[in-house]
């Protein structure tokens, strides 16, 4: 049997960019619905989201001091 292939890129690497990518993702949805409950004038739901965007941000930003210090070393 030949031997598979290494992957280009190590497996916890890989799942630190996805967790990138969907941080960043959630974070930029968050926003749509942060205009949503504005132009509902529900305060409570856009206060909501605003905590869960900027939660999503300093993971993202963890994610890449995380990924960097990993792919750098």
């Amino acid at each position: 049997m030949a031997a598979q292939p290494e992957s280009v890129m190590k497996n916890e690497h890989y799942d630190i960019v996805s967790v990138l990518y969907h941080t960043l993702q959630g974070a930029e949805t968050c926003q749509r619905y942060i205009q949503d409950a504005e132009r509902e004038g529900d305060r409570e739901v856009a206060d909501f989201l605003r905590e869960a965007q900027d939660q999503n941000l300093k993971l993202a930003a963890r994610a890449k001091k995380l990924l960097a210090s990993r792919v750098n070393a």
